[in-house]
């Protein structure tokens, strides 16, 4: 099956915002994100790739004292939230053209992001996150643990996981290691990465 490529940043979810803020979960992800948050510093800082409006997961590592970063390329999510988070650095870019406020973190999230982002665009990005990293920082994200392509839900475009052994093999190339798997209430898979010392 042939899927569309995306030609806006946001890989369509710019067109599809208002109905993904009103439809997101504020419970799928928050107690598998808060668990991950716990392996990190008191106050440590965190970037949040594709923050989307920043509920629930910017939310609550905010609500837990870190210091959260957030990128979107979608300006009405980043709008929202900006609204949401007065306080808190929003930069609208893609995730892969950001320059990630020129500075390192303890840790990056990136939930529903990565399986949006074609192929080689994932591998790029893994290997910008390794160096955005401080040495032992952590890396989480989602994508399913089997190699496959469907259509987003919302969008319809194309989403493309690389499978488990893909994406660790990408992780080791940059210098992380895969440390866990995990899978949350909503059948989400999670990737935790450590950045070797």
């Amino acid at each position: 099956m042939e899927y569309t490529t995306p030609q806006d940043k946001s890989n369509g979810y710019e067109d599809v915002a208002e109905t993904f803020m009103r439809v997101r979960d504020r419970q799928i992800g928050l107690a598998t994100v808060q668990k991950w948050g716990k392996t990190l510093p008191p106050g440590a800082s965190i970037l949040d790739l594709g923050c989307g409006h920043g509920v629930p997961i910017a939310e609550a590592l905010i609500n837990d004292g870190f210091a959260v970063y957030g990128i979107d390329a979608s300006e009405k999510m980043i709008g929202a939230f900006r609204t949401r988070f007065p306080g808190v650095l929003a930069e609208n870019s893609a995730a892969e053209e950001s320059k990630f406020f020129s500075r390192t973190f303890d840790g990056v999230v990136a939930w529903g992001l990565m399986f949006l982002l074609a192929a080689d665009v994932q591998a790029a990005l893994i290997g910008k996150v390794a160096r955005a990293l401080n040495p032992t920082g952590k890396f989480l994200f989602t994508a399913p643990q089997e190699a496959r392509n469907w259509p987003d839900v919302l969008t319809g475009l194309a989403s493309t996981s690389l499978g488990a052994d893909s994406y660790r093999r990408i992780l080791r190339a940059e210098g992380l290691i895969l440390t866990g798997e995990e899978f949350d209430e909503g059948d989400n898979h999670y990737y935790l990465a450590s950045k070797e010392a």
